[in-house]
């Protein structure tokens, strides 16, 4: 990533200039007042600065979780179209809702995911936040690795319905886009990020061997790389996530996912590729669990 770039980068920046303008060829000092007080101090408000984002950046922020998610609907369960919004009851989380339970993290494994999650409500948060985390990773641009995965979150029913479509959207053309080669590999000598961190969770129903998660997350996605024009970025969003129990535990039925909630941006300069590649190497991901 360039430094001209540094503005655009993300979900937009609205950082000005500094604070002094040179006008009418005097130093004069500018107090910027906030928007809708005046915006620049001179009665004009301020315009907000626009990101521009190439057809890639558009591509790769929407393929975290996206084909999974948008085929998911096919195996009947719609989507949700309530997604995202606040349960019947309309409470606030109180101050237990971020805090440790007390409950062990579980130890099983089902091949790269973690397993063994308990028949309750927490357990299903728990399995919600770890499948986000499979379904955002890297291995969903491998073929093998991608219907691996999708057997492992999904019941046998759906995961059928799923991999066929899928195949297809993870073509060829479109790994290139990302710059990838057909299999999903990236450039020698660069690194593909893709990333899902869970920042919270809500539990929006649960029925015994039913539950509705909703996983509040943010994500990396983007090519690391001396060469690369897809520099790695964040996206922020909320997957919504229809689990029912099984015989192997808590599996998807149906998902959907919807875009923020979004912070501001903060300002932290952009790291360069180089630390970037030696992060994703060096920073392994976590088993969630509420």
């Amino acid at each position: 990533m360039s430094p001209g770039d540094e503005r655009g980068y993300g979900s937009g920046s609205s950082r000005t200039d500094d604070g002094y303008s040179t006008i009418g060829g005097t130093r004069q000092t500018r107090t910027r007042l906030p928007d809708g007080e005046g915006g620049d101090g001179y009665g004009t408000p301020r315009r907000p600065v626009r990101s521009s984002r190439s057809l890639v950046t558009v591509v790769g922020v929407v393929v975290l979780l996206i084909a999974a998610i948008a085929f998911a609907n096919m195996s009947g369960g719609g989507g949700d179209g309530n997604n995202g919004r606040s349960g019947s009851s309309g409470t606030k989380p109180d101050s237990s809702s971020t805090a440790a339970t007390g409950t062990k993290p579980v130890t099983g494994k089902n091949g790269s995911i973690p397993s063994g999650f308990a028949h309750d409500e927490q357990g299903a948060q728990s399995a919600a936040s770890n499948f986000a985390v499979a379904l955002g990773s890297v291995g969903m641009f491998k073929k093998d690795s991608r219907h691996e995965i999708v057997n492992t979150i999904y019941t046998s029913e759906a995961a059928e319905k799923l991999k066929g479509p899928q195949d297809a959207a993870y073509s060829a053309n479109f790994l290139g886009k990302l710059g990838l080669d057909p299999d999903g590999n990236a450039p020698q000598g660069s690194v593909f990020v893709s990333r899902t961190i869970p920042v919270g969770t809500k539990l929006e129903a649960f029925e015994g061997d039913t539950a509705k998660v909703s996983v509040w997350y943010t994500g990396l996605i983007g090519m690391s790389g001396p060469e690369s024009t897809d520099p790695v970025r964040t996206s922020w969003k909320t997957w919504t996530v229809q689990l029912s129990w099984t015989s192997d535990g808590w599996r998807a039925v149906s998902d959907a996912q919807k875009d923020g909630p979004a912070p501001v941006p903060g300002d932290v300069a952009a790291s360069s590729s180089e630390e970037i590649s030696k992060a994703v190497e060096q920073y392994g991901g976590f088993t969630y669990a509420r």
